[in-house]
């Protein structure tokens, strides 16, 4: 329906009202632009007194909103929470004639999204006025809150901010109204004239770089004006007037927007460039906002004038936001919600000034599939086209430093002068000259532990010769100039140049647009020396090719192709803080145990029947670590075979099928182990599926189970012996119990004091056998103990063990007494084909020798102790974190919503971990609420990088995710 106010213009075809043009912006006709007075005086009791006579209102409670140039009431009424607003005479009767028009109509126009309508008076009536200009109105409250009250809006949220302006902006292009048609300061058509009216107010040390932010951008939009769609714009859609509802994760889901003072013909593109400036007081990094401008264009399709038009136009709204908010200051002192907003808004000034916009510009029509411009596309062409400049010789070398290179193995890439010492390493070896790719991200450049992004993309290309290279000159009249570095010299480096300087290199996420204004020179060197790309398509792939049942980690997982030590590097380049990896005990890419694989598949790779010195070699050193009397060793492959293998034991030791296994427990996925596997979170129907034979047992969970606190060991373990010694008097004691001594899929809780000793006593009385899944929490994880069952002074039957043992490799073992493990013979012979393997023992022993050689162990309980020192703060300062679980470098975090009920964090803690991704650092949920953060290290984790995990989680907890 059209907005038009009664007694209006007639609508026109498709509903829209008819408007006069404005006649604004950069070109001629642009009126003048009255600056903002101070707010009206505020005289609550008159305002009450109105709300009360002329509305009908019985107002219980109020308190006044912060506005730069109104005032705003809310109001706790009998009717519900409403709006009162006074505006001034900057807001004269047509303006807020249009603005009620408006919001009436899009209270009927399906946008999905949530406003405010107009109240009317107990006369009907919408406004009344109260002399001096001012006027007085009361709309219906839109709850929410404002996305500007988060420190962090996440890539999901500022998605959000875009598709609810893009909703609203698609709405309004269909009203009009002749109130719309109106001068004013925070249209972006009058920026520039803005800015030089206010510029006095703004602090001398500022005042140039405003005045220049807004001039350079009134330049870049003057040939573009006469292309922009013009309509109705909400004006000033930032994050302060979008607002949302929380969801389950704590992240705010954009649904509403508020204020529509300033509404009024605009540049459509106008509302996406302020909510843009609304995404910049959230991050430092300008591309952030490309989610911002994704979400938006899901509903409005930008034409090229506006992809051009966007950045400028986001300059000029910081320079207005800067003066504007400097003249409200001036003239109204006593505005506190002004005067605190001064800082941001200087800084989201200084965010959108520091990236040329010729490149966010492209960024932009990357992120949304839009094609080159035409002059750069034509650009591209051209140095496709053109000849060589530099002379490479015959058999020059092109080195590969990207994060897969051999040249980089055994943490090479980490050494000071790399990139220099490969290339003269080349040179010496008979290359005339070597040449460092563009278009690679180059590893020689990854910052291990670093929060941010590393600039890791090269956009030159390095030419080091023996001898100096001719280099000629580009022709005249092409649309490009090459900047040649020590041209005339042995070191030369090459760059095309389109637009604006781009440095040397650059951040995976500006890779793409930066590759547009400087792109491949592999035409000068008539040698191609760009680096492949990676497959964007490959993350599809996987998920084609792979079941939705083998689960992945992250919405959107980086591609890693290396590890070192306690990190893993994806194609970019960028280096993450792996806290998640507990399969890799000594370190991604331990050269020791590379060697050792090596060295034995030049050898010989056979099954355990073959008698060769590994196999025995490896079953004495692990019976030697076991205590007596545990003596013999069985080899698989596996946690989850070595876990049915025990269980098989159990069975044809006692000759009983039953077995007592605790809840909330991961112990395998063949059928035998799942059987015993209880976590929820890996099988949501993990209680319902248990086959008759399995008999649970209470988690002994002192945090949060039925008893807690000092004591509760001694309690769980009375409850357990009273179901083995029920099952007992039933004809059905359990042939065996299975339990991790460190619970680790639960988060690293460790079992209560008294309760394993107690449980082992009563399965032995009744005959069973004890089974230690060691799988996760041994070989030193715990740091003081070397098998975690050690803690509580208890012997198991039997040990399975796995993951650590083979450093990644597939091998795990079962430890048992002689006799039980005979007792296999009654059923016949047993086999792993890979879990003895000659591979599999020698990487075992190799494992065995670096665990004992680099003092693993005592790094586990060393910097386990100071992460646990860290972590423990963390929880006395963040009401988030409920508990802090586990020993050496086996922890877990324990997310809460309230410390009093102990309802699980569980959305929160998959948000946090995503937000962790971001900063660096690889870190996943666990336990069976998915609310438990995780830390299992390679046992080489640093200080530094126990340090850099725990900080990036405070920064995340302070600041949101």
């Amino acid at each position: 329906m059209p907005c038009c106010a009664p007694g209006g213009p007639p609508a026109a075809a498709a509903g829209r009202c008819e408007v006069r043009e404005a006649g604004l912006g950069t070109g001629a006709g642009a009126g003048v632009v009255r600056p903002a007075g101070a707010r009206p005086p505020l005289d609550a009791a008159l305002l009450l007194g109105l709300a009360r006579e002329r509305w009908g209102l019985d107002v219980r409670r109020w308190r006044e909103l912060g506005s730069q140039q109104d005032r705003n009431l809310r109001l706790d009424t009998d009717r519900g929470r409403l709006l009162l607003k006074l505006s001034g005479p900057t807001s004269p009767e047509p303006v807020l004639a249009a603005q009620d028009a408006v919001l009436h109509h899009l209270a009927g126009a399906g946008t999905g999204v949530r406003l405010p309508e107009p109240v009317p008076a107990l006369d009907g009536t919408l406004r009344h006025a109260v002399g001096d200009g001012l006027v007085v109105r009361v709309l219906t409250w839109v709850d929410g809150e404002p996305l500007g009250e988060r420190a962090h809006l996440a890539p999901v949220v500022l998605h959000g901010l875009g598709d609810v302006v893009g909703r609203l902006s698609a709405a309004l292009a269909a009203v009009g109204h002749p109130g719309l048609d109106r001068v004013q300061e925070w249209d972006l058509r009058q920026g520039a004239a803005v800015v030089e009216q206010l510029r006095g107010d703004v602090p001398a040390a500022r005042r140039r770089t405003v005045a220049e932010a807004a001039a350079g951008a009134a330049a870049a939009l003057a040939p573009l004006v006469a292309s922009l769609p013009v309509q109705a714009v909400h004006g000033d859609a930032t994050d302060d007037n979008v607002v949302g509802t929380q969801g389950r994760d704590g992240r705010l889901v954009p649904d509403g927007v508020i204020d529509f003072g300033d509404l009024g013909l605009g540049w459509r593109v106008a509302d996406l460039a302020v909510a843009c400036t609304g995404a910049l007081r959230h991050a430092d990094d300008p591309f952030a906002v490309l989610p911002v401008v994704r979400g938006f264009a899901g509903h409005v399709r930008l034409d090229d004038a506006e992809l051009d038009a966007l950045w400028p136009l986001v300059v000029l709204r910081g320079a207005v936001l800067v003066a504007s908010g400097e003249h409200q200051v001036a003239v109204d002192p006593g505005n506190a919600y002004a005067a605190e907003a001064r800082e941001q808004e200087w800084a989201i000034l200084r965010r959108a000034l520091s990236v040329p916009p010729a490149l966010m510009g492209l960024a932009v029509r990357r992120a949304l599939g839009r094609p080159l411009p035409a002059p750069l596309a034509a650009a591209h062409e051209e140095v496709r086209r053109a000849a060589p400049l530099v002379d490479l010789p015959a058999g020059t070398r092109v080195l590969d430093l990207s994060p897969t290179s051999a040249l980089l193995d055994e943490g090479r890439w980490l050494q000071e002068r790399v990139e220099d010492d490969l290339v003269e390493e080349a040179l010496a070896a008979g290359a005339p000259a070597v040449v460092l790719r563009w278009g690679e991200h180059r590893l020689t450049r990854t910052v291990p532990g670093a929060r941010d992004e590393p600039a890791t993309y090269a956009l030159h290309a390095r030419v080091r010769s023996r001898r100096p290279l001719p280099v000629g000159a580009a022709p005249p009249g092409v649309p490009w100039r090459v900047r040649l570095e020590g041209a005339g010299t042995t070191d030369l480096a090459v760059q095309v140049v389109l637009g604006p300087e781009p440095p040397a290199l650059t951040t995976g996420s500006r890779a793409g647009a930066w590759a547009a204004l400087s792109p491949d020179p592999s035409p000068l060197l008539g040698l191609d020396v760009a680096a492949p790309k990676p497959d964007p398509g490959l993350l599809g792939r996987r998920r084609a090719a792979f079941t939705s049942a083998q689960e992945s980690y992250y919405a959107e997982p980086p591609q890693v192709e290396r590890g070192w030590r306690e990190h893993l590097v994806d194609v970019r380049g960028r280096a993450y803080v792996d806290v998640v990896n507990n399969v890799t005990l000594l370190g991604h890419g331990h050269p020791r145990v590379a060697a050792a694989v090596a060295r034995q598949w030049r050898l010989l790779n056979t099954n355990s029947r073959f008698h060769v010195a590994a196999v025995t070699e490896l079953c004495e050193r692990l019976a030697a670590l076991a205590p007596d009397p545990l003596d013999t060793v069985l080899l698989v492959n596996s946690g989850s075979e070595a876990v049915d293998l025990a269980l098989r034991l159990a069975r044809a030791w006692t000759g009983r099928e039953d077995v007592a296994a605790l809840r909330e427990a991961y112990h395998g996925w063949t059928v035998a182990s799942d059987a015993v596997s209880t976590s929820a979170l890996d099988n949501p129907h993990a209680a319902a599926t248990r086959p008759p034979w399995v008999h649970l047992l209470d988690a002994p969970n002192a945090y949060r189970g039925r008893h807690r606190g000092p004591g509760s060991g001694a309690a769980y373990a009375r409850d357990a012996v009273q179901v083995l010694d029920g099952l007992a008097a039933a004809g059905r004691p359990p042939g065996a119990f299975v339990c991790e001594p460190l619970l680790g899929n639960a988060g690293g809780l460790v079992l209560p004091e008294g309760y394993l000793p107690a449980v082992y006593d009563a399965v032995r009385r009744h005959g069973g056998l004890c089974v230690a899944d060691e799988v996760q929490v041994g070989y030193g994880r715990t740091g003081r103990w070397f098998w975690a069952f050690e803690q509580h002074g208890v012997v198991p039957d039997v040990i399975t063990v796995a993951k650590a043992m083979g450093d990644g490799h597939p091998l795990g073992a079962v430890l048992t007494r002689r006799e039980v493990a005979e007792a296999l013979a009654r059923e016949g012979s047993f086999f792993s084909s890979a879990g003895g393997s000659t591979v599999s023992c020698v990487v075992g022993l190799t494992v065995l020798d670096v665990l004992e050689e680099e003092r693993l162990q005592d790094a586990a309980r060393d910097v386990g102790a100071h992460l646990r020192a860290r972590l423990e703060d963390l929880a006395r300062r963040h009401p988030l974190v409920g508990a802090v679980h586990g020993t050496g470098l086996y922890q877990g975090v324990e997310l809460v919503r309230d410390r009093a009920t102990l309802e699980p964090a569980s959305e929160e803690a998959y948000a946090v971990c995503e937000r962790l991704l971001e900063l660096g650092v690889v870190c996943q949920p666990a336990g069976d609420r998915g609310n438990v953060l995780k830390a299992k290290p390679p046992l080489c984790l640093s200080r530094k990088s126990a340090d850099a995990f725990v900080d990036r989680l405070d920064e995340v907890l302070r600041e949101g995710w």
